[in-house]
């Protein structure tokens, strides 16, 4: 979840430190013509996951992305399959940032990790930054934009990229449900009292044929970043979760991050301070953002219920794989302290959207 954005670089938090001089001898070892000056390194303050770093040496800059500390979910942080997926995206869809290079060398900071360019411009998350003049058209324009570049990543071919080869389009939201049901079972922690017929009605509720495109599986606001007059995007982030897959369920995850000023005020600040949709006039809501996402794309959305609960069932399980490595001590990090009323507060919201009461 990392947001490249200078206001968002902090001190390399205690414990999360890399060695300046190991990283600094395999970069000039791996990349050509690097600066003289010494390397520098900052972190983005900012998400709950991987760990991202900005890397500077005088006027070059990269950004470096390696796993959360500690043991991690099967299958999960994957830095191989995110650089392959980067590699295959950015020279048909710009915004996907340009990979460098991938190491499997647990040596130099810990875990694999890659390398990609440190794209410039300004990501949107709880506030505008200073002086920005925050209209109704200008909330709308950037609502726009988001549902269009959600289409436009929904519309490539996949021929045209490799990733079906890492990927099984056929089953896939079976095996999704089943997978994050399971996810959840392993990480449980605290008595929820609708959990176990919120996971019956996902199962007897999958649908079982879909379409299948590239899917970004974690879009939403603060992974994007716009150039500075706010016209377009130019950065897509945290490719981790990327596949093949029903588009749907992109648009159901979206949504779920999408919050709006009637949200449960737990919704809205379950993951910090309230996200910009939530505070400014103009913004679209849910249904207006699925239904211009639904004419944008000719896709039919009267089973989008199902899509929606199972996107806040996603949100609670990775909410509770994060509390669960707090109260494990996997992570000291007291951001995480209290996530666990923010997975029940997900886990009573899923059901109740899957009871139509939302």
């Amino acid at each position: 979840m990392n947001r490249q954005m200078n206001i968002d670089t902090i001190p390399v938090r205690k414990g999360e430190e890399l060695d300046l001089l190991v990283l600094e001898k395999f970069l000039r070892e791996n990349l050509a013509s690097l600066p003289e000056d010494s390397l520098e390194i900052l972190q983005f303050s900012a998400g709950h996951s991987n760990l991202t770093y900005q890397l500077k040496m005088g006027d070059w800059e990269a950004v470096l992305r390696r796993p959360p500390l500690g043991p991690v979910a099967p299958k999960a942080h994957d830095m191989g399959r995110e650089f392959k997926i980067l590699t295959t995206l950015n020279s048909i869809f710009s915004v996907a940032p340009k990979p460098f290079l991938f190491s499997e060398n647990q040596t130099i900071v810990g875990s694999p990790f890659f390398l990609m360019e440190r794209k410039k411009g300004v990501v949107i998350d709880t506030s505008f930054p200073d002086g920005v003049q925050v209209t109704k058209d200008l909330c709308q324009h950037l609502s726009q934009v988001m549902v269009e570049k959600l289409v436009e990543l929904h519309a490539i071919d996949i021929k045209q990229t490799g990733l079906a080869e890492i990927s099984k389009p056929e089953g896939f939201m079976e095996r999704q449900v089943h997978g994050w049901i399971s996810r959840y079972e392993r990480v449980e922690t605290d008595e929820i009292a609708v959990v176990d017929s919120l996971k019956k009605w996902l199962v007897e509720h999958t649908p079982k044929i879909h379409e299948s495109t590239i899917i970004h599986y974690d879009f939403k606001f603060n992974n994007a970043m716009f150039n500075k007059q706010f016209t377009e995007m130019v950065g897509l982030f945290d490719w981790e979760m990327t596949t093949v897959g029903d588009p749907l369920a992109d648009l159901g995850v979206a949504m779920s991050y999408w919050n709006q000023s009637d949200d449960s005020e737990l919704l809205i600040n379950g993951l910090g301070k309230a996200p910009v949709t939530a505070v400014h006039d103009g913004f679209l809501t849910r249904k207006e953002f699925i239904e211009l996402y639904a004419e944008k794309s000719g896709r039919d959305i009267t089973n989008f219920n199902f899509y929606l609960t199972f996107a806040y069932f996603k949100l609670a399980v990775i909410g509770q794989q994060i509390y669960y490595r707090y109260k494990k001590g996997q992570t000291t990090d007291t951001r995480f302290a209290n996530f666990n009323h923010f997975v029940k507060n997900l886990i009573l919201h899923a059901a109740n959207v899957a009871d139509g009461k939302l």
